[in-house]
């Protein structure tokens, strides 16, 4: 494929941008806005809070099985079908939601929602065909600041939903929301993708090609230990801030947007290095931030009373090491299965999903000492983070030093 086939027009480039940030919202919206509406959906189903949570756990495990076909189909038949059809079935499945009285019935919508939610997977993919060289870490920048906006301000955009429309409103502003990025796609998007010479590899050869590249796996772990110390500071904040500190829900809401806050400037940061720095000098140094937060955390822990202040400085940190880390190994790890975008993308979201999940549960098994704990996790996942970094550099070398003396007995 050649590439004025591959690139978009600048045009185009504009349009996937409005594109790309509204399916990120639409991947984090179902989850996060609709947590303030728990007591609510409990109520209306006649169910128990923990009872209700099990519809978060279906969903999860609904994106998490879509995604890992989406992928490598999508190498094969093109992104567009997939996005459209995916979009079409989480929007059943919100309006099955909405309609639902039965909880058994509500859970199979739910579920039928997560799975069209798995066509989100492909905002990589689209990346990687559209964009090109800087672009790409530009935009992917964007894209991590963008989702720790959104993740940031939806228990706030929820409390309101929830106070104004009730516990259907998040799920019809999911429909209407979904509605409208869909003819924006089906008019955005090619009718197909050509595939390039050797993409076309079975489910399993696809899947066995990326992961059995060290590089490919080791630069996924690195965006996912980042990405795991922002989603388990999210799932236990509301432990420490309204359980521990007996926050009211909208106090709560607030601080969670001043973090949002936090996302912003560092998507400036990292949008300025990324000019001045490589690719590998930005992941250093945003896990060396993300080691120095953990520290600071720690500190604070042992030597000052737990306080909103002691929570976010060093998760503000964290953030300015999120988003340099996250963006520059995903765009390395992407880039090196270019004609399976596809299957790279599914591979590393299924990382990151499993990382985040795991370790942000291991964090809530410590409820008495969260903020310790939250430290140690910071500074444990950096270091593997460091010395993956490390090693991955080593191999490059060594790899493009054997290269050149192949090249000089040649």
């Amino acid at each position: 494929m050649d590439k004025h086939s591959r690139v978009a027009t600048h045009q185009q480039q504009r349009g996937a941008v409005s594109l790309l940030l509204a399916m990120i919202l639409l991947g984090v919206f179902p989850l996060d806005v609709l947590l303030p509406s728990f007591p609510a959906l409990a109520s209306h189903f006649g169910q128990s809070p923990s009872d209700i949570a099990l519809s978060i756990s279906l969903f999860a495990v609904g994106i998490a099985f879509a995604q890992l076909l989406i992928g490598p189909l999508s190498d094969v038949i093109g992104r567009k079908g997939l996005l459209l059809a995916g979009m079409g079935v989480s929007l059943l499945g919100a309006l099955g939601c909405v309609l639902s009285n039965d909880y058994t019935l509500f859970l199979f919508f739910r579920v039928m929602q997560a799975l069209g939610c798995g066509c989100f997977v492909l905002s990589q993919a689209l990346v990687q065909d559209l964009f090109e060289g800087n672009e790409r870490d530009r935009l992917r920048i964007l894209m991590v600041t963008a989702t720790g906006i959104f993740i940031s301000v939806s228990p706030l955009a929820g409390t309101f939903l929830q106070a104004t429309l009730g516990w259907r409103g998040s799920f019809w502003v999911f429909i209407a929301l979904t509605a409208v990025v869909l003819v924006k796609a089906w008019r955005l998007l090619d009718n197909s993708r050509p595939v390039q010479h050797g993409a076309r590899l079975g489910f399993i050869q696809s899947y066995r090609r990326v992961l059995g590249s060290f590089e490919f796996v080791g630069y996924w772990l690195i965006s996912a230990f980042a990405f795991a110390c922002h989603f388990s500071f999210i799932v236990i904040s509301p432990l420490i801030f309204m359980d521990q500190l007996q926050m009211a829900p909208y106090d709560f809401a607030l601080v969670l947007l001043v973090y949002g806050g936090a996302y912003v400037a560092g998507g400036i940061l990292a949008s300025v290095l990324n000019r001045h720095i490589s690719a590998g000098q930005q992941i250093f140094a945003g896990l060396s931030l993300i080691l120095t937060s953990g520290l600071v955390m720690l500190y604070l822990a042992a030597n000052h009373e737990l306080s909103a202040a002691a929570v976010l400085i060093p998760m503000l940190i964290c953030t300015a090491g999120t988003t340099l880390s996250r963006p520059a190994s995903t765009s390395r790890a992407m880039g090196l299965f270019a004609e399976h975008a596809g299957t790279s993308a599914s591979a590393g979201s299924t990382i990151i999903f499993i990382c985040g999940g795991l370790i942000s549960a291991l964090i809530s098994l410590s409820p008495a000492h969260l903020q310790a704990t939250l430290g140690y996790c910071f500074v444990v996942l950096s270091g593997v983070a460091l010395v993956l970094n490390c090693m991955i550099g080593r191999r490059v070398k060594s790899l493009q030093a054997g290269l050149r003396t192949q090249a000089g007995e040649g």
